[in-house]
């Protein structure tokens, strides 16, 4: 989609129709009676209506071509399941149908992939936090959402997370009079002398310790040992392992 133009996917959007109301309610009784014609009217009639809701997904980098198709099978989809019975007007009904089919194909081809398990837990914990809100009219906590599912904190906060959008490098974190900041300036530049520099002397005070002094280094920080573990692994008090560690860590950030 070109956003000079008023085409998407080979359809000229100023030409699409406008329905009245009326004429909505008509065709939908149609529609339901079995009127194929019927319901190939609603559907150019409401085509405005998916190109509006797509307009809240410009900034994904998504293709709008792509999300006008997905958006128009959400109308379809609303079109088959509304029924004139209840009083609400169809684009009421309609618009959440829409949204949810475009967001159900941002999730499924999101570029990190994520087991349907996980997935189901997800989406059950956001409709248990929906309910919750309705019920107490405030946010849950995890641990209420959990308590609800009957299943972990641990699995309810990996799961919401799995759902997460991934941040793109150059998303905007701030813009003021159009200097804008990215997410990759805030990252760290490898390059900078200081950083090498730095690496050098770090590696310099440990070529320095002796082998009890690297051990424990060794044990404390890349195995995750706690000092007593490390006491008991080394033949030294709990005691000595603190006054070995703290006097190491203080000759490192002197360096």
């Amino acid at each position: 989609m070109q956003y000079n133009k008023v085409e998407i996917c080979n359809v000229n959007t100023n030409k699409l129709p406008v329905l009245k109301e009326a004429e909505k309610e008509e065709l939908l009784k149609l529609t339901k009676q079995g009127d194929k014609s019927a319901r190939d009217k609603l559907i150019g009639g409401n085509l405005r209506l998916v190109l509006s809701v797509i307009q809240k997904f410009t900034n994904r980098g998504e293709n709008m071509d792509d999300l006008f198709q997905i958006g128009c099978i959400g109308l379809i989809k609303a079109i088959d399941n509304f029924d004139p019975v209840h009083e609400v007007k169809f684009s009421t009904y309609a618009v959440p149908m829409i949204i949810g089919e475009i967001r159900r194909h941002l999730r499924d081809n999101n570029s990190v992939r994520v087991s349907r398990s996980i997935k189901d837990v997800a989406y059950k914990a956001m409709q248990v936090k929906e309910k919750l809100i309705a019920m107490h009219q405030k946010e849950p906590t995890v641990d209420e959402i959990a308590n609800e599912l009957g299943i972990p904190r641990c699995d309810v906060v990996m799961a919401l997370e799995s759902i997460v959008e991934p941040v793109s490098l150059f998303d905007s974190v701030y813009s003021d009079s159009g200097d804008t900041v990215y997410v990759l300036d805030q990252l760290g530049d490898k390059s900078d002398d200081s950083d090498w520099l730095e690496e050098i002397a770090f590696r310099d005070v440990l070529a320095s310790l002796n082998e009890r002094e690297k051990r424990i280094l060794t044990l404390r920080f890349m195995h995750g040992k706690t000092q007593m573990e490390v006491s008991r692994e080394i033949g030294i008090s709990q005691a000595q392992v603190s006054r070995i560690e703290k006097g190491v860590l203080d000759k490192i950030r002197s360096e």
